[in-house]
Parts: C-alpha cells; sequence; structure tokens
C-alpha cells in the first residue's frame, strides 16, 4: 500500500524507514554493500494501522509508533517489544478509536515521548515504565493537535499547530495548559518544525555534561524561560509553519511576529497559469490541489482563490476582457465558472459526464463560447449558460483545444490518436477541415500562433514540437530536443517564431521556429513543467507552473535583445557584430 509514513533512520547512514496499513515496517539501504529494502524483525502484524513512525534520536533502532486506535508501539534492540501500549485511558475497553495525530521523542530523554491524540489532546509517556507522566488541557475542546515540535533552545518547552484553525500554542512540561496562544490564519496547521536562533552570546567550547543527558523534564536543567516572579517568557527560536490551505512561513516566537509569511499557496501539482486579459499583474493557477489561485506578481501573494474540493483540476481559462470570471476543467467534477469577485461558482457544465476535462478555452473572439475536451472522445463547444452548439467526436480521448486568434470560428485539438484537428463551428458538419498527422504518439496540447494566421504549433508524449501550417497543409518544421513528453506550449506575442516549451523532462525550451534551434534550455524546475503563459502587455515576462508545485516567473529579455536587433537591422547577427 501507499507508504502512511517515512522517515531517515537516525545513525543507519544512507536507509529510509517506511510503513503502511499494519506493517511490516521497511527499511531501504540507499547505498553501500548492503543496500537493499530490508524487513524490521518486530514491526509487523499490527492490530491496528500506522498512523506515523518517529526513531528516537539518541537510541539507535529505538522506535515508537502510532496508531489509529489511539495506541502506541514500542521496539527497542534488546527490550521486550511493547505493541498496543497506552491508548488514552478514556478509550481502554472501548471500540472507538482515536487515531494518533502528532509523536515527538523529547531531545533530552532517553524514554520521554510527546504524543497527541486527535481528540483527546497531548500526553507526556514516559516508554520504558509504560505509564503516562502528564496529561495536558487545551482551553476548548474543540481544538486538537494536528502537529507539535520540541523547542531545542528552552528545555521542557514544546508548540502544538492546530487541526482547525491556524493557532500556535507554546507549552512548558511543568504546567498543564498553554504558556501562550497564538493565532496566526484562519486555517488549520499541516506541520512545523523549530529552529534554533542565534544565541546572543557566546557559549564555551566545554564538552557537554551530565545535564545534557537528562530529560527536559528535569530539575537539574534550570529553564531559561522562567524569569525571577517564575512568569513565563517566550522562548528563543523560530517557527516553520506550513499551513493546510499551502501557506508557509517563519515565525519568531520571542519577537511574536512573522519573520516570514506567504499567505496562500498550492500544496501539489500546478497543472496550468494563465494571466488576466486586461491586468497583466494578476496571475491565475489551477492545482491537483482542488483550487485556482488568482496571484499578484508584484507582491507574489495570493488575492483570491476559489473555494476548493473541486478535485483535480486540469486547466483554466479567463473570460474575456474585464469579466472578472475563469472557467476551470476538473478531472470528474465536470467544467464551472468561477467569478472570482463574487467568490463563488456561477455555473456548472456536466456533458463529460464523471471524464475527465482535461482542457478548457474561452473564446475571446466570441465571449459566449466555451470548448472543453475530454477522456471520453468529444471536444463539446457550449454556449456559457450551457447550450450546447457542437459535439466533436473523436476517435480516443481529446487532451488540448485552442481557438484561433485570427478567427473565431476555427478551433484545433490534440487527440490520444497522434492527429491534430482544426474545425470550423460556423458550419454544422461534425467532421474537420483539416486533420495533420506525424506525431508518433499522443498530442496534448496545440496552441494557435497569435501573429501568424494559419500558422499553430502541438506537443507530443513523443517529445517534439510540431509547426504546422493550415494554408499549406502540411509540417513546416520538428523541434526536436525534450527527452520526455511536451505539455507547456507558448507562442511570443512579439516575435513571430519564438516558441516556449515545457517537458516532463523538468526543462523549459526557448525555439526559433525558422530553423527549428533550441536558443536556450532552463532547468530550474524540480519536475514536470505543464503550464506557460505571457501576456500581451509584458511579452518577454514568462511564468511556468511544474508538478514541483511552485509557479516561476522568467525574464527573456536576455535572449530578446540580439533577435530585436537582427529584425531592426534586416541583417543576420553575424554580420551586425563583424569581427568585434
Amino acid at each position: 500500500g501507499t507508504p502512511a509514513s517515512l522517515s531517515w533512520c537516525w545513525n543507519a547512514g544512507d536507509a529510509v524507514a517506511f510503513a503502511s496499513h499494519r506493517g511490516p515496517l521497511f527499511i531501504w539501504t540507499i547505498s553501500g554493500p548492503d543496500s537493499g529494502v530490508t524487513l524490521h524483525r518486530d514491526a509487523h502484524s499490527f492490530l491496528s494501522d500506522i498512523c506515523m513512525f518517529r526513531w528516537h534520536t539518541q537510541k539507535k533502532g529505538k522506535v515508537a509508533f502510532g496508531h489509529v486506535d489511539g495506541s502506541l508501539s514500542i521496539f527497542q534492540p534488546g527490550n521486550k517489544s511493547q505493541k498496543h501500549v497506552l491508548r488514552p485511558d478514556s478509550l481502554e475497553g472501548a471500540d472507538e478509536e482515536d487515531p494518533v495525530s502528532a509523536l515527538e521523542w523529547d531531545p533530552l530523554s532517553t524514554d520521554y515521548l510527546l504524543v497527541a491524540n486527535l481528540h483527546r489532546g497531548i500526553r507526556l509517556v514516559d516508554s520504558e515504565s509504560l505509564c503516562c507522566i502528564t496529561t495536558f488541557s487545551f482551553p476548548s475542546a474543540a481544538a486538537s493537535v494536528q502537529c507539535l515540535a520540541w523547542v531545542p533552545s528552552a528545555p521542557g518547552m514544546f508548540i502544538t499547530g492546530d487541526s482547525q484553525v491556524g493557532v500556535l500554542r507554546i507549552w512548558n512540561v511543568s504546567r498543564t495548559t498553554p504558556v501562550d496562544n497564538f493565532k496566526l490564519k484562519k486555517t488549520g496547521f499541516h506541520c512545523l518544525h523549530v529552529l534554533n536562533s542565534p544565541p546572543r552570546k557566546k557559549f564555551s567550547n566545554q564538552s557537554p555534561t551530565k545535564n545534557h543527558y537528562t530529560s527536559s523534564t528535569s530539575e537539574a536543567v534550570p529553564p531559561p524561560t522562567l524569569t525571577q516572579n517564575q512568569a513565563f517568557s517566550l522562548p528563543p527560536g523560530h517557527a516553520v509553519c506550513c499551513f493546510l490551505d499551502g501557506g508557509v512561513g517563519l515565525y519568531d516566537m520571542g519577537a511574536k511576529k512573522w519573520d516570514f509569511l506567504r499567505d496562500l499557496g498550492h500544496v501539489e501539482t500546478i497543472f496550468d497559469c494563465k494571466f488576466k486579459p486586461d491586468n497583466p499583474n494578476l496571475l491565475a493557477t489551477a492545482s491537483f490541489d482542488g483550487t485556482i489561485k488568482v496571484w499578484d506578481i508584484n507582491t507574489l501573494t495570493a488575492v483570491y482563490t476559489s473555494p476548493g474540493n473541486e478535485g483535480v483540476i486540469y486547466s483554466l481559462s479567463w473570460a474575456p476582457g474585464d469579466l472578472n470570471c475563469i472557467a476551470g476543467a476538473t478531472s470528474r467534477n465536470g467544467a464551472f465558472i468561477w467569478d472570482i469577485k463574487k467568490g463563488k461558482m456561477i455555473q456548472r457544465f456536466n456533458e463529460h459526464g464523471k471524464n475527465g476535462i482535461f482542457c478548457i478555452a474561452w473564446s475571446h473572439k466570441d465571449s459566449k463560447r466555451i470548448a472543453t475536451c475530454s477522456g471520453d472522445g468529444y471536444c463539446i463547444i457550449r454556449t456559457i449558460d450551457g447550450k450546447i452548439l457542437h459535439k466533436y467526436r473523436h476517435p480516443a480521448a481529446v487532451f488540448g483545444c485552442d481557438w484561433s486568434q485570427n478567427n473565431k470560428d476555427m478551433i484545433a485539438t490534440g487527440c490520444e490518436d497522434k492527429n491534430v484537428r482544426v474545425y470550423y463551428v460556423a458550419t454544422s458538419s461534425d467532421q474537420p477541415l483539416k486533420v495533420f498527422s506525424g506525431h508518433t504518439e499522443k498530442v496534448f496540447h496545440v496552441r494557435w500562433s497569435p501573429l501568424r494566421e494559419g500558422t499553430l504549433c502541438s506537443g507530443s508524449d513523443d517529445g517534439s514540437v510540431r509547426i504546422w501550417d493550415y494554408t499549406q497543409d502540411a509540417c513546416i518544421n520538428i523541434l526536436s530536443g525534450h527527452t520526455a513528453p511536451v505539455r507547456g506550449l507558448m507562442w511570443n506575442t512579439e516575435i513571430p517564431y519564438l516558441l516556449i516549451s515545457g517537458s516532463w523532462d523538468y526543462t523549459i525550451k526557448v525555439w526559433d521556429t525558422r530553423e527549428g534551434i533550441c536558443l536556450d534550455t532552463v532547468c530550474d524546475h524540480g519536475a514536470d513543467v505543464y503550464g506557460l503563459t505571457c501576456h500581451p502587455r509584458r511579452p518577454f515576462t514568462m511564468a511556468s507552473c511544474s508538478r514541483d508545485s511552485t509557479v516561476r516567473l522568467w525574464s527573456l529579455t536576455p535572449l530578446i535583445t540580439p533577435l530585436q536587433i537582427n529584425i531592426l537591422a534586416d541583417r543576420p547577427w553575424e554580420e551586425i557584430l563583424g569581427n568585434t
């Protein structure tokens, strides 16, 4: 099954452990003479599914598991295995489940473990005596813990992040209620981690005393967070906070302020990105996480986000002009129109049933028409109020469609049968005007040139981009260089022969389509590149999106300058340079 938890193995070199369901625990040694996957001798055949596990950072081989039924399992070389122990007292003898939501070893103890259950809060337990030392209480019964972390710079202190709302709580093991609570965001935490702040004074390089190895609750380590009147002050340190809406920030706990906060973000693959037609500062993105977000590229912040819960969103298309609407295409829930100002869905289209819709295109020459193409083999043209105008049947799944920017009645499609088709929607015929063959694998996106009427390009799983001339009924160039399927495609809106492509090989390539020459290759993305876009008002600023869940902005100016000079002089670049 899919791993429910994974972790580097402490003190074990290049080894990763992972587990799913009820075990076993797999240990994958990545390199060295013992490379390969082995099974943990004891960690298997559990009676309840595994939520997570944590290796002890000091005791080699010691590991604790948290289970869906609320229990813990603890294994240590040379000791008796402890399976399904330390369930919350209120669960003993009951069939009710209370999953372990967070689990962390005390960094200053060999035996103490913090455990949070979804409904019954946090406990500090002793893994040797199998007893509960402290049960901590929340200010509200509705609060639940999503994540927790010890504060290394303040022995005995730890922080938690709530699951429903972005409340950060600071605790000390000497008291059962929080030292302080901060509401940082409206949405709940995903995970957090504490970084040590730089020390304020220089410490000696003496070897660690025995106190270094005592527990965080020990009297031998006077907590630096206590003042003269025994009131708690906040620990030095920064908390890296990740939230369920994709927000991420660095919070200074001592100063009670954000050092950095990116308020919203995608948490999964970003499949598409498009600039708003009437505003080059607003960029919309569509993601696997079920949301569309609109970003202000000047501040790099999300200014609008769709309600969510749409399933995977593969494609988006802005309404023409200043209509402030976005059409989106989903994997199982049809297509929709989202009004960004009203913040709600105002129309839905379900003609494709539960089949995935891979592309949606709002006509910018006729604002009443929207096209979708789907795994059901149809490209459907309808009006925005849902009236179907055409259903173009293909022999296999249709992945891409694009309206001509020079003829409002022409649309091109890319199909799994390796062909590009051009349809004329002004007639009642359901047959294509042209079929372009040549790709050796499925065709995904197609794009009409905004500057050269009758010219279009297509990207394919064969790794190539083909340039087609509608008037010549022919392929006029093949751009080869990608080593994996091509997804992103973008014509430059200023230079007619400049084309940019993105691929599953993680790269973006810039092409001169006249000779089929690759002018540049960009390797900055960490995964498949899906979407590419630019705005006509800023033709040399490009945005890209990727499976690495990032959007990146690029300047094409360094590449464009020699091309512009070449055009102005109408002479070859080498001749302009001469022998200088």
